[in-house]
């Protein structure tokens, strides 16, 4: 079994309220999980206007579909002109990890 996670820091444009951000955040998160069945949320910054910190988990037992999963979720957050992807971070682990 592989666990792969990413989290996705990210700038958004011209927000000047939390209510403008969730705007922007939830279809984000809603997208992911409808098109590629990861489980997703919005895992930081959530006091901030402009900043969000989105974290998604994959579990597969195959690595070769892991990385095509994550590589598909993080083409499609770069993809959106509304954020601005500042940082991705990437981890794969296995059950045989110590």
């Amino acid at each position: 079994m592989y666990v792969g996670t990413l989290s996705f820091d990210l700038l958004l444009g011209d927000v000047r309220s939390l209510k403008e951000k969730r705007s922007i955040v939830r279809p984000i998160v809603a997208e992911l999980q409808r098109k590629y069945a990861v489980s997703v949320a919005e895992t930081g910054g959530q006091d901030l206007h402009r900043r969000a910190e989105i974290g998604l988990a994959v579990v597969s037992g195959e690595t070769g579909h892991l990385t095509d999963v994550l590589d598909r979720c993080e083409r499609l957050v770069a993809g959106r002109p509304e954020v601005e992807l500042l940082s991705v971070r990437r981890r794969l682990h296995s059950d045989e990890d110590d």
